[in-house]
């Protein structure tokens, strides 16, 4: 057998090995039998809170093991496919086989790092919140094309996207939207694409043709449900409705449906505030936006534990203008580089297309420690 295909043989050996451990291979599977048989149980539903979260357990396990399973059965069936073709002298075969054996490598380093998302709420949806900055128009301008790349993204892993609210900006672009990334996992994947996102382009804006540089700050919290507690103080919490901005004309919101809380979060400088306004019932809204809050908090009270058992967690996960987390150059050259981790490439515009996998998985194990891979 080549070299190449060897190799490629060994990566995946390795992965399926790393799994199985990471796994405890006979722990998880006694754990969705248990699982399953307890899900098959009259009473099971009497709980729903409860039976929701055993629910989840039991899909991750499942799919984990299955994962293994499959690349077991994958890899075995190409490398007896890539055998028999290089008896019978059929390179067509051949190439087929390694091109699957390349694409089975490639979601067993994603199922690698999909075992890194073990933190409490990773397997949630996220809200991702985007924010322009200073200057404007182009500052807007970048937000609406990082409100784009993430909803890409999204799309391209079958999540669904949901907008929350969003303010326009005068001339173009936003100046802040919110939106809902639903999907196993959402939370674990984006979260470390929290920060400031710095843009160098020739401005679209400036009849001069000189070449801007803006940035729009990324905030990413996982959506709340009853398995977590989140301790709000709602004696602190204002609300305030308005009408939700529209188009204008005869589609604009004639009635207060918009919902706004401010929260005097105990222990911040700054209130949190948090607005919903996709929905024209303000009672969705309101609930909506109850949701928002919790994962704000929530966000706030991870990170707080993040700094007290590591203080360099807080230039991991801080909001703030002075955190940038990475560079979108588009002038003079083409280049997006992350300044947390140095994964960089040229391909400006697959990147601002959703293609991000590349920073996310390095920025996820950067985050988690460089967990010990080595068997």
């Amino acid at each position: 057998m080549r070299a190449d295909i060897q190799t490629l043989s060994d990566e995946i050996q390795q992965a399926v090995g790393l799994l199985r451990r990471r796994l405890d291979w006979d722990t998880a599977q006694k754990r969705l039998d248990e699982l399953n048989a307890r899900s098959e149980h009259p009473d099971f539903w009497n709980n729903p809170v409860k039976a929701q979260e055993l629910m989840r357990e039991r899909n991750r396990l499942e799919s984990a093991i299955n994962t293994v399973i499959e690349a077991e059965r994958e890899l075995s069936d190409s490398v007896e496919m890539i055998e028999l073709a290089e008896m019978e002298d059929d390179a067509e075969m051949v190439d087929e086989a390694v091109a699957g054996l390349n694409h089975l490598a490639e979601r067993m380093r994603r199922a690698q790092l999909e075992t890194l998302l073990s933190g409490e709420a990773d397997g949630n949806d996220a809200f991702v919140e985007i924010h322009s900055g200073a200057g404007g128009t182009e500052s807007q301008d970048w937000a609406a094309m990082l409100a784009r790349m993430y909803a890409r993204w999204a799309n391209a892993h079958g999540y669904k996207v949901e907008v929350m609210e969003e303010q326009a900006g005068e001339e173009a672009g936003l100046k802040s939207t919110t939106m809902l990334v639903q999907g196993e996992n959402a939370y674990g994947w984006l979260k470390t694409e929290t920060g400031v996102h710095r843009l160098v382009r020739i401005s679209p804006f400036d009849s001069s043709a000189r070449r801007h540089t803006s940035f729009s700050s990324v905030g990413v919290y996982p959506k709340i449900d009853d398995a977590i507690e989140v301790d709000i103080d709602e004696s602190k919490v204002r609300t305030d409705t308005y009408r939700a901005s529209g188009a204008g004309g005869q589609h604009i919101n004639k009635t207060d449906s918009a919902v706004r809380l401010t929260y005097d979060m105990p222990g911040e400088d700054k209130p949190v505030v948090v607005q919903c306004q996709n929905d024209r019932s303000q009672h969705k809204n309101r609930s909506r936006a109850w949701d928002m809050l919790r994962a704000r908090v929530y966000e706030i009270e991870l990170q707080r534990r993040e700094a007290a058992a590591q203080a360099e967690a807080d230039s991991k996960s801080e909001i703030g203008w002075g955190h940038q987390i990475r560079s979108y150059v588009l002038q003079p050259y083409q280049m997006v580089k992350d300044l947390r981790t140095g994964v960089e490439t040229s391909d400006t515009g697959g990147v601002l297309d959703g293609d991000l996998d590349d920073f996310m998985a390095a920025a996820l194990a950067a985050r988690v420690g460089g967990e010990d891979d080595e068997s």
